[in-house]
């Protein structure tokens, strides 16, 4: 949809309270339009709210069009809809007057306008709409309040940054258009910016050649209408790619909108700053320390960091609602507690009043303290029954630990916290699928970094293990070796167990599990003399299972898979528990029991999906296709998909199998068996369409989606979750099936 007035856009004037026609392309909202239509039905009273230049003024007129003269309209309000800019109105006294102006209704007397409005409209059955009222919310309330106490056919459907609060009004947040692509359609904010290019570059079109630029810009833009359409207009003497150059000073460049629209929407800086005259001075405040935040955040993390000196931890709450109610901030729905976010521009808008300020530095390490705070109780509740809810709580501040590092690595002498940091996170980097950006913060925190340091042995060992689990050991021996020399000339010994630990671990994927053993072994030992017990603890030990698996010792990779098993069941440990039951699968497949070991592999498949731990879903994976192809029940076409689809997924991991033969085995003999029992074309057929699916559908698919399984899919489109709350593994089932 088109926003407020933008570059040679928007509605015509109006003349004697009719409706200003449009003189644009109207683009999107279809589902607001359709519930603002409900709304009308139902409510006297509507407010569309939503930041400044996000349509709400283009989305109200084409409503009530579309009230007046529909199906809904002709009965409903014989006697039209009518339209009232109060926007320009500075002094309250002054709005009815403006109003009786608008609707082109006269009177002499000297009676209040008010009491004049009333009487003009007491038997008229129209709707009134009430375009700008922020700036004068009170004043608006009062008129409001009145007419439709004295009006009882009269409903009122009113635009304004924040609520009226006036009894019985429904409110109809406005969000942006939309940036992200649906259903194979263009986003509606990039459909705006081809459409309102053209009126001003004949000929202008989307092509393959700039489609992708157009849409960066876009999402750069929040896709906040005004905003691209004033990015739109500047195609008279730019490209889209140095638009996009020049966005980094947005405000500079987003002027020059229609002289026609009203002064607050003829730049976005005007727009913003017109939000900001109309908050309080404490507002204006927290909306510049509310700058520091990257994405999300909630009520806790805003009162840590931007409560004192000016602001009492008490009044946060309140302030929050008040930019809530004025549209700075969006609420964000999800999970148990409300978070909040500030579109990009009004956070750009509120940084720049906090550098001006001088509090920016005092502001930026606060946040950097609360979100360190994160991740170390993040990695104290990763081991535990608490494990999902840690590792949720980490995906929603992601966008915040990312800006917390990225303050750390450019600003001097915070490069230890950087370490502590990126190094505290591995639960999240190895645990939920970022092996590739955690690498990419360790290395820089480790280059700035080379002090030999507790932060920087524990930086180590974690990029050593991370490595290892890309197949990329030419860097994980050398970080591993230079944290294990550096343990034992500091006298570190956690650094030690952890080093000789994933020591291990690159001997394993080396195929060389008789030395891999050896290190499970005496890093055991070492947790063992430290009292450690955690998931890296349970790592070590269903490793050293899988290092006597491949040595062909099956008893003594059971005892140890059964050890893991006993110690998830008392903490209620799901992690290293879903890789245990890879592990079991594995056991139970050499064995012969593949009804048991499908189940353990789905398992396996479904948890560490819930975890986002991509690697765990692939080795469940591809040991799923190879059980395709045993017994009774075999598919070897399924199978065939199934190594399709998990080719994909390692793609996004590393090195497939980390370049190891050992677990390369299962996909080898699944592959030769595929081959063997289908045709040349039928192999390739459904190899290219499992690789074809995405995660969501390849793990739909291994755990038996498709016909009644889909019908039942819960909220990710797995399965219905028999575990939601993930309890004990004792649930899930450890060993054969008894009886």
């Amino acid at each position: 949809m088109s926003s407020e007035p933008g570059p040679g856009v928007g509605p015509a004037r109006p003349t004697g309270g009719r409706l200003p026609a449009e003189v644009t392309c109207f683009v999107g909202r279809h589902a607001e339009l359709s519930s603002l239509a409900r709304m009308l039905r139902t409510s006297r009273l509507v407010t569309v709210t939503g930041p400044g230049g996000v349509g709400k003024s283009r989305l109200a007129l084409r409503a009530a069009a579309a009230a007046a003269d529909g199906p809904t309209g002709g009965g409903a309000f014989p006697h039209g809809a009518r339209f009232a800019e109060v926007g320009t109105v500075q002094d309250p006294l002054l709005l009815g007057h403006a109003v009786l102006e608008a609707l082109a209704l006269t009177d002499s007397t000297a009676r209040p306008p008010l009491d004049v409005l009333v009487e003009q409209l007491a038997d008229r059955r129209m709707l009134l709409v009430l375009d700008g009222c922020e700036h004068l919310v009170d004043a608006c309330a009062d008129l409001v309040d009145t007419l439709l106490r004295g009006a009882p056919g009269l409903r009122v459907l009113a635009t304004s940054r924040q609520s009226l609060r006036v009894d019985g009004e429904y409110l109809m947040p406005l969000a942006p258009l939309p940036v992200e692509a649906a259903e194979g359609h263009r986003p509606d904010a990039v459909r705006l910016f081809a459409a309102r290019a053209a009126a001003v570059v004949p000929g202008f079109e989307l092509t393959a050649a700039n489609s992708a630029d157009v849409t960066v810009l876009c999402r750069r833009l929040d896709g906040i209408p005004l905003a691209v359409e004033l990015a739109a207009g500047r195609l008279r003497t730019l490209s889209v790619e140095q638009i996009g150059v020049r966005l980094d000073d947005r405000f500079r460049l987003l002027t020059g909108g229609a002289r026609t629209a009203p002064p607050r929407h003829q730049t976005l800086r005007t727009t913003i700053g017109w939000s900001h005259e109309l908050c309080t001075p404490q507002e204006r405040l927290l909306w510049a320390r509310l700058s520091v935040f990257a994405g999300g955040f909630d009520l806790e993390a805003a009162e840590y960091v931007c409560a004192g000196e000016g602001i009492d931890p008490e009044s946060v709450l309140e302030l929050i609602g008040e930019l809530v109610d004025k549209s700075v901030l969006l609420r964000v729905e999800g999970g148990d507690a409300v978070r909040f976010r500030m579109l990009d521009t009004l956070r750009e808008y509120g940084a720049r009043w906090l550098h001006s300020a001088g509090e920016d530095q005092r502001l930026l390490r606060r946040h950097r303290d609360w979100y360190l705070g994160v991740a170390t109780w993040g990695e104290v509740e990763w081991f535990g029954p608490r494990q999902a809810e840690t590792a949720e709580r980490t995906r929603l501040a992601h966008p915040n630990l990312r800006a917390a590092l990225e303050f750390c690595l450019a600003e001097p002498g915070e490069e230890q916290l950087a370490l502590v940091l990126a190094g505290t996170l591995w639960f999240y980097w190895v645990g939920s699928g970022h092996l590739g950006e955690g690498r990419h913060w360790l290395d820089r925190a480790l280059a700035l970094a080379p002090e030999a340091t507790a932060a920087r042995a524990k930086a180590l060992w974690v990029t050593g293990y991370m490595a290892t689990l890309q197949g990329d050991l030419m860097r994980a021996e050398p970080a591993l070796e230079e944290c294990r020399r550096q343990a034992l000339e500091t006298g570190d010994d956690r650094a030690l167990a952890y080093a000789v630990h994933r020591q291990g671990c690159a001997a394993l994927i080396g195929d060389d599990p008789v030395r891999a053993a050896e290190l499970f072994e005496e890093a055991l030992w070492h947790y063992n003399a430290l009292g450690e017990l955690n998931s890296n603890v349970l790592m070590a030990m269903f490793e050293l299972g899988l290092a006597q698996l491949f040595q062909g010792d099956a008893d003594g990779g059971a005892a140890w898979i059964d050890r893991v098993r006993e110690i998830c069941e008392e903490h209620g440990e799901q992690w290293a528990y879903a890789y245990g039951l890879y592990a079991h699968a594995h056991v139970l497949w050499t064995t012969g029991d593949l009804r048991q070991a499908r189940a353990y592999a789905r398992e396996c498949v479904r948890l560490n999906h819930r975890f986002r731990d991509l690697l765990g879903v692939v080795l469940g994976m591809e040991l799923l296709a190879v059980l395709e192809t045993e017994g009774p029940e075999a598919d070897l076409r399924e199978a065939r998909v199934l190594q399709g689809a998990a080719h994909r997924m390692w793609l996004g991991v590393g090195r497939p199998f980390f370049g190891s033969r050992s677990f390369t085995g299962p996909h080898r003999e699944g592959e030769r068996r595929a081959r063997s029992g289908l045709t040349e074309d039928e192999f390739a057929e459904a190899f290219v369409r499992g690789a074809g699916l995405d995660l969501d559908a390849a793990v739909r698919r291994a755990l038996g989606g498709g016909g009644p399984a889909e019908a039942a899919a819960g909220p990710e489109g797995l399965p219905p979750d028999p575990c939601p709350a993930l309890p004990s593994p004792v649930s899930a089932g450890w060993g054969p099936e008894k009886g």
